[in-house]
């Protein structure tokens, strides 16, 4: 009785201390069973989606269903033409490389900083220079309305630059005019010009790049300009004159003769126009050449000329090319350009010319993969809403 005493005592404590008593459980019955048709199925445990998760999601899948429908669609339209035969039109940069450089820019002042009513207008007519080529550089000062500035030119000098230990170069002094001779078409008209030609001066046997300094006064200020060339003092090889044309494979090839001395991996690039002068394709060879007379072949593959349907003949052009030397700088011994057209072509139809796609275990295996990827995004959109219709496909599977 004493216990049952004292368990009566906790009991009010505890009643008094908050407030009220808490409500005994009550035992909860399970509804009947209903005898009506089951509209919902039983709620599972971890609820249901909230609709905006749900739309969400939706929207991710179909994303990256779309995603890898344009990733295949892309590279299947991309890579039906090889990597040597490619449109002219995805290559604008590299259709003339013959053209000078300009660029137009404040003068900077010998010192540090810039004037700001004079700018400088320069040019010059190549990058790389193989043995025997020169460059010419020419400059014009004006103001910002494009009125010349008169411009006096008081030292050219040009050097190999060199890093390190390397020894330095000897410095050769260049002439710039404004007499219309030599590199300077117009006389009088305050452009001035100047021409290098390694191979004819003390920098003749260096490899590398060479870089000409001008310093001038224009608008009461010294200022100064920076040329920079890649000179390559030797040939790897040279070209013979020889070019032949042949339709190979349904593609139409261009074989140039040439005399390779150095053996390596050598890559020439040639620019084709169509009969109306329209640049139409950029063919390149990158293969490996051992020593003797070898040719380089220009490819034009059928299926880009098929769906392009050129103007023929067609016509190849500014050929260059370079042997790449691999880690070390510069990368690369030039061979001499082909300017101008090289070669006009004797094959005026389509006989024999494939408008079959490109064919390569690489291309094989990408399309493969990305049609793998492509399929599995559609099957995962499909398992989470099989009730909607799956967004179209852009492009049909490739050809097997």
């Amino acid at each position: 009785m004493i216990g049952l005493g004292v368990a009566s005592a906790v009991a009010l404590a505890l009643w008094f201390a908050r407030g009220e008593p808490e409500a005994p459980p009550q035992a909860t019955a399970s509804p009947p069973p209903s005898a009506g048709p089951q509209f919902f199925s039983q709620v599972p445990e971890s609820g249901l989606p909230v609709p905006g998760d749900r739309a969400a999601r939706r929207r991710q899948l179909v994303e990256h269903v779309q995603l890898t429908d344009h990733t295949y669609c892309s590279y299947l339209a991309g890579s039906k033409y090889p990597h040597e035969s490619r449109p002219a039109a995805q290559n604008p940069d590299q259709l003339h490389p013959n053209q000078p450089v300009t660029e137009m820019h404040p003068m900077r002042i010998e010192g540090g900083g810039n004037h700001a009513k004079v700018f400088l207008q320069t040019s010059q007519s190549r990058v790389y220079l193989a043995a025997g080529e020169a460059v010419a550089f020419s400059l014009r000062a004006v103001d910002a309305q494009g009125a010349t500035v008169p411009i006096v030119i008081t030292r050219a000098l040009a050097q190999g630059m060199t890093y390190g230990g390397s020894r330095p170069t000897p410095q050769v002094a260049l002439s710039f005019a404004d007499d219309g001779g030599g590199a300077d078409p117009v006389a009088g008209d305050n452009a001035f010009a100047g021409i290098l030609a390694p191979g004819q001066t003390g920098l003749g046997g260096f490899h590398g790049t060479i870089r000409t300094e001008v310093r001038y006064t224009a608008g009461g200020r010294n200022g100064f300009v920076l040329f920079d060339v890649v000179y390559t003092p030797v040939l790897p090889a040279a070209w013979t004159g020889q070019v032949r044309e042949a339709v190979e494979n349904g593609s139409l090839s261009f074989h140039l003769g040439v005399d390779v001395r150095q053996p390596g991996r050598y890559i020439v690039t040639g620019r084709v126009d169509d009969a109306r002068g329209k640049p139409f394709a950029l063919a390149t060879f990158n293969d490996v050449l051992a020593v003797g007379a070898r040719e380089v072949k220009l490819t034009v593959f059928g299926k880009l000329m098929t769906d392009e349907r050129p103007a023929l003949p067609l016509r190849l052009r500014d050929v260059d090319g370079y042997l790449l030397r691999e880690n070390v700088d510069p990368d690369r011994l030039l061979m001499p350009r082909l300017e101008g057209q090289v070669f006009a072509s004797r094959t005026r139809t389509m006989q024999g010319v494939s408008d079959a796609e490109w064919e390569s275990e690489e291309r094989s295996r990408y399309l493969a993969e990305y049609a793998k990827d492509r399929e599995a995004a559609r099957e995962q959109l499909a398992a989470f809403d099989p009730g909607q219709p799956l967004p179209p496909r852009a492009c049909a599977p490739a050809a097997r």
